[in-house]
């Protein structure tokens, strides 16, 4: 068709594909992830934080006492239940916002396996989270 049929309209919407998560996400062009009609859960993360805290009540009820033995159990190294359980320290408003899809911009879990500040406002912060920012 003709550019100068009247009854053809072009529409040029510029954006940009980005992986997270092993998904893709489509950014605007000022950078912010385009909204999703449903909450989306990244469920690498929610899996890693429910390990988190249900690794934290074993320690906690005296199932283990160390994390080795942890380790041991699940044959895994324990560097890694080490970062895992590391994820009991983030903002609670933050967890629930990524376990109920809520959060709009959840960090990548490659992120949060690296040291952190336990301090609530600095974790938003530093993972440009939008939706524990507003709940509070």
């Amino acid at each position: 068709m003709s550019t100068s049929d009247p009854s053809v309209v072009t529409v040029k919407v510029p954006f940009a594909v980005h992986r997270r998560g092993g998904r893709k996400l489509v950014l605007a062009p000022d950078g912010a992830p385009v909204p999703l009609a449903m909450p989306q859960v990244e469920s690498t993360l929610i899996k890693a934080i429910a390990r988190a805290f249900r690794w934290q009540s074993m320690l906690e009820a005296g199932r283990y006492s160390t994390i080795k033995e942890i380790a041991k159990a699940e044959k895994i190294n324990p560097s890694y239940v080490s970062r895992i359980l590391r994820l009991t320290l983030l903002d609670p408003a933050l967890v629930e916002s990524i376990v109920s899809g809520k959060e709009r911009n959840p960090p990548a879990l490659d992120d949060l396996m690296r040291p952190f500040s336990t301090w609530w406002p600095k974790q938003t912060a530093t993972f440009g989270c939008t939706i524990a920012t507003l709940d509070r």
